[in-house]
């Protein structure tokens, strides 16, 4: 049996609504009843995660989240920190002139909100603060302190446009990072050693359970980590072709119950 089941939110646990349908909250109800953990694995900061965790009833003193794509991991019941993973101010700097010199706006998070310098506030932002349901400020630089800790940063742009920055970035920028695509306009940089696939081998590991214990489901850019992880990594239907590749089980799209037909299908044989 899968001990351990990590799930990406949007486009994947999800439906194009951002509601858990019936079907896949029984689904994740019953594997809980059958002893397996449950974990949201999302890009989204812990505000636009907490009324899943609610709805899911996700909260009890066995129960973890990973959030900002690896960047943290944390006992949703004692706000423990598993994994923190972090950027500070000269990241901030050093990656803000590099979104200027290429023309691309970007945004960032800490623990609380969602900041931009750009006065022109790019709709992706505006967007990115809708769906997750954290507050938007804008901020000049020097309004922020040195020590401020930030889990992720993000270059966002049109598709087409951010596909010339992502070739653009400079080598040594590049190498400093964990850069992973979570959407076809947003670009999240982290932490080198922050990744879903790192975040769920290190949970795993604290639980005790094995690689080959562990499933995930995903299906986009930012869960290919976890997906060549998982003992059995799952694709949705929904989900880029590089995902799939690297995917053992492809199941229906987030708009069909496909985590429910995942788990059903899976957790059954296993």
């Amino acid at each position: 049996m899968y001990k351990l089941i990590a799930i990406d939110m949007d486009g994947t646990l999800l439906n194009d609504q951002h509601h858990v349908t019936p079907g896949v909250k029984e689904a994740l109800q019953q594997a809980k009843a059958e002893g397996a953990t449950v974990v949201l694995c999302t890009g989204r900061p812990l505000g636009g995660v907490t009324r899943y965790l609610l709805e899911l009833e996700l909260t009890t003193e066995d129960d973890y989240v990973i959030a900002y794509n690896g960047a943290l991991v944390q006992n949703t019941h004692t706000n423990e920190n598993v994994v923190s993973l972090t950027l500070g101010y000269q990241d901030l700097l050093d990656l803000s002139n590099v979104a200027a010199d290429l023309q691309t706006p970007m945004h960032f998070f800490d623990q609380q909100k969602l900041y931009t310098f750009d006065k022109d506030v790019s709709p992706y932002t505006v967007y990115e603060s809708y769906v997750t349901q954290v507050p938007l400020s804008f901020r000049t630089k020097d309004e922020f302190d040195e020590d401020i800790v930030l889990p992720k940063i993000m270059f966002i742009d049109d598709p087409e446009k951010l596909e010339k920055t992502k070739a653009s970035i400079p080598n040594h920028i590049k190498e400093r990072y964990e850069m992973v695509q979570s959407a076809p306009f947003f670009l999240e940089i982290l932490h080198k050693k922050a990744s879903k696939g790192n975040a769920v081998k290190h949970l795993a590991e604290k639980l005790g359970i094995a690689q080959e214990e562990v499933m995930c489901i995903g299906d986009n850019g930012n869960d290919l980590s976890m997906i060549q992880y998982a003992g059995c990594g799952v694709a949705m239907e929904n989900a880029i072709p590089a995902l799939k590749e690297a995917a053992d089980f492809i199941t229906k799209s987030n708009n069909e119950d496909g985590v429910a037909y995942a788990i059903q299908t899976k957790i059954r044989k296993s």
